[in-house]
């Protein structure tokens, strides 16, 4: 391995993000090539959480815009301030202003919202742009969002041309709700993180729940892992995983119970069927099988 992958998945861990030479070098090759990273996943496994850690590793700002269906331009981008502007008018009404200035006036920076799009171009120090979630954005917005990245600068009408000698780090995650375009993809580094190994996950609670013992950690790694070799709508992530440890911790626990397990199941499993499909009867065979160390 290089020795700035090393170092980088060093830098990763010691911000309590546990990485693998894959994540690191895609993280290194985004911030040293200046490209977008699209990094997809199911959900829970860690994707917006590295491009958080992305951004305090360069210490800088993190902008986050959260896709969803129906985000047009203007929310994603700017907005007038059309309170003030019309306080604004109110306040010179009658006292003879200049129409033209006036429109200059309420049509300036001063008056304007940037929305997360603008402020990333904006910002003097270089910012981490994460675009979450791009694949619940339509085909429309995905479009517009192709060309931005292209040139990083935006026309505002009343304005003229905004762009930037300090394009931002780009991020976009997808949980592959939909297909996205050929085209954003050739313009993005492409990273998959697929749910962790069991020694990786142990890794991952021990990292983020330090108050977590050995004999716990790996308890709860084999039981999450033999959950998601069923067949569930919503399979548990890593995330859901951590809400777990904690939910346990915060219950005294330093070893699985399956009545607890049975009652405390809901912080794994976030589906209605995913709950009545696994019976006390199983959760107790799984948990006899995690604590006596066998994989189930």
């Amino acid at each position: 391995m290089r020795p700035e992958i090393q170092e980088l998945l060093a830098a990763l861990e010691g911000e309590g993000y546990v990485a693998d030479p894959a994540i690191a070098t895609a993280v290194y090759l985004a911030r040293s090539l200046g490209k977008p990273l699209l990094v997809e996943g199911d959900a829970g496994v860690g994707k917006t959480e590295l491009a958080k850690v992305f951004a305090c590793l360069l210490g800088t700002e993190l902008i986050r815009l959260q896709c969803y269906e129906g985000l047009d331009v203007q929310t994603a981008l700017y907005e007038w301030d059309y309170a003030r502007q019309m306080l604004r008018l109110r306040i010179s009404d009658g006292r003879g202003e200049d129409p033209t200035a006036l429109e200059a006036r309420i049509f300036s920076r001063d008056y304007l919202l940037e929305r997360p799009l603008l402020r990333a171009i904006t910002r003097s120090a270089r910012p981490v742009l994460l675009i979450d979630e791009i694949d619940r954005a339509d085909d429309a917005f995905e479009a517009f969002l192709l060309e931005l990245l292209s040139d990083f600068q935006v026309t505002i009408p009343e304005l003229g041309t905004i762009e930037t000698d300090h394009p931002p780090y780009v991020v976009l995650t997808s949980n592959r709700t939909r297909e996205l375009g050929d085209a954003l993809r050739r313009r993005c580094l492409y990273l998959y993180i697929e749910h962790p190994s069991l020694e990786k996950e142990v890794r991952v609670i021990r990292t983020r729940c330090p108050d977590a013992g050995e004999r716990l950690s790996r308890e709860m790694g084999r039981f999450v892992q033999a959950l998601r070799g069923r067949s569930l709508v919503k399979p548990p992530g890593v995330a859901e995983t951590l809400d777990w440890t904690r939910a346990l911790l915060s219950l005294r626990q330093d070893s699985l119970d399956p009545e607890l397990v049975t009652q405390t199941l809901g912080c794994l499993l976030k589906d209605r069927e995913d709950l009545q499909a696994v019976t006390p009867s199983e959760v107790a065979a799984l948990v006899t099988l995690a604590r006596e160390g066998a994989q189930p």
